[in-house]
């Protein structure tokens, strides 16, 4: 079929394994976010999110149809995020909340307009735009304290690991691969944990060897990351220490400098 686009204008959307809502959700659209439209099955699209093309499979009345005109638009503007965990719009005269991490297209003062229907933000300072300092990434990262951990989720209403490490460093303007396994596969090495610095991903590994966690380091004894819930654990060369628990629950592999 021939390519066309869309773009999310819900809170979030599912995206699943395979075109059934009994399937794995492998990850989440949120709002603003967009789309290529690969093919379609019954009453599903199978989608290829902009930024970090990851593909899943969504349902046909979720997604709104856009022209690749009016995608390309979006796409050459410097994209503008939400930046408080959660925050009311007015949008088609009704309201929505919308995550941390949300794109507001064509955005200005408050005011913002997708397909000639326009939407209002009540307070122009939650709004972030650009490459920002490691402050405010950690500080992104920190209003998300507690969101419960959800496979496939990259929101403040769930999150997984990778998705919540992804949401973060995207809404500070550094667009990050889906999954943690492609995630390690960026950035600059760094060979002990005493030399990590604030805004370090931290990887783990399993029995196997493989990888299948990460998070955020805030300093080089404590860590951010979904597990659970998003909490903050020591970490030493180990791997993360959970207090709690008073055991090692994830087996460090490596360390990478996204800054």
């Amino acid at each position: 079929m021939k390519m066309n686009a869309g773009i999310c204008l819900l809170s979030t959307i599912p995206v699943r394994e395979k075109p059934s809502g009994k399937t794995e959700m492998i990850n989440q659209l949120l709002f603003g976010d967009t789309v290529h439209i690969l093919d379609s099955f019954e009453s599903w699209f199978l989608i290829e999110s902009h930024g970090d093309q990851y593909q899943g499979w969504v349902e046909k009345d979720q997604i709104k149809i856009i022209s690749e005109d009016y995608l390309k638009n979006i796409l050459d503007k410097e994209p503008v995020f939400l930046k408080n965990s959660s925050t009311d719009i007015t949008f088609k005269d009704k309201k929505i909340i919308l995550s941390q991490g949300s794109r507001i297209p064509f955005y200005d003062k408050g005011r913002f307009i997708i397909n000639n229907n326009k939407g209002f933000i009540s307070d122009e300072s939650i709004t972030i735009s650009g490459k920002q300092p490691t402050e405010e990434i950690l500080l992104s990262a920190k209003q998300l304290l507690s969101t419960p951990y959800l496979w496939g989720g990259r929101s403040a209403f769930g999150a997984d690991c990778s998705g919540f490490v992804q949401i973060v460093f995207k809404m500070n303007g550094y667009q990050l691969p889906r999954d943690s396994i492609q995630q390690a596969k960026t950035g600059l090495n760094i060979d002990f944990i005493h030399e990590g610095l604030p805004g370090d991903l931290v990887f783990f590994e399993n029995e196997e060897q493989q990888i299948v966690h990460v998070g955020i380091l805030l300093n080089n004894h404590e860590i951010i990351h979904a597990s659970g819930q998003v909490r903050i654990d020591s970490i030493d060369h180990e791997g993360i220490f959970n207090k709690q628990k008073q055991k090692y629950t994830h087996k460090l592999r490596l360390i990478k400098r996204i800054l």
